[in-house]
């Protein structure tokens, strides 16, 4: 029976955040059974999305154009294989658990889209004439590790508990890794590599660090510095 409350307390705190992840599971599923268009059409392609921008800006508005800026958000769900999901789902639960413990879960959800849309922005900006698409969580995921690193650094946080590790992990180990991913992806990007969205890590991570710094409040469990 004590096994059967910790589930119950487990799907309470946590469910937004397995229901997120379930679901981008599910849209890989489809994205398997599917052809190449359907995913082509939800990812964030860089040029595309300048075009569209631009044309809004002109006053020329039109539905193809906004379907275009959306993809900043839809390919948030979007992943090229289950090998790119599993990396990016591990770390979606490790820190969307953690912002649930401390702030609740009705933030899961728009750290998440906000965070995601950030770090497409950014992966956009810095290569405008790409015609590649930009897919993945992994925005989002570093949007909830600066989220963290922000919140540690303004206030004392507790040990989260994040199932099922054994023990609780203290908050600047996570904050070092948080760090640590950050270093790699900026050095990822200056050394030239082109499979991996830096850019969108960056952008995510700061979109992030700007909630963690200036939005969210101080959690009940956590003490001021």
């Amino acid at each position: 029976m004590p096994r059967f409350f910790q589930l119950r307390e487990l799907l309470r705190q946590q469910g937004l955040t397995l229901g997120l992840i379930v679901f981008i599971t599910a849209v890989l599923i489809v994205q398997n059974f599917a052809d190449y268009g359907f995913t082509y059409r939800f990812s964030a392609v860089p040029e595309g999305i300048v075009s569209a921008w631009g044309e809004i800006r002109s006053g020329n508005f039109s539905m193809g154009a906004a379907k275009e800026i959306f993809t900043l958000f839809t390919a948030t769900l979007l992943h090229a294989d289950f090998g790119h999901l599993s990396g990016n789902m591990a770390f979606l639960w490790i820190f969307a658990a953690i912002a649930s413990e401390l702030l609740g879960a009705r933030w899961v959800l728009p750290i998440f889209v906000f965070t995601g849309i950030c770090g497409n922005i950014c992966h956009v900006a810095l290569n405008a004439d790409a015609p590649n698409p930009c897919l993945g969580a992994s925005g989002a995921v570093m949007g909830f590790e600066g989220l963290y690193l922000a919140m540690a650094v303004r206030w004392q946080l507790p040990n989260p508990h994040v199932w099922p590790v054994a023990r609780p992990i203290a908050p600047s180990q996570l904050a070092l890794l948080g760090v640590l991913s950050l270093i790699l992806d900026f050095n990822g990007y200056i050394g030239g590599d082109q499979i991996t969205a830096h850019g969108a890590h960056l952008g995510g991570f700061i979109g992030g660090l700007f909630l963690g710094s200036f939005i969210v409040p101080m959690p009940r469990v956590a003490l001021p510095r």
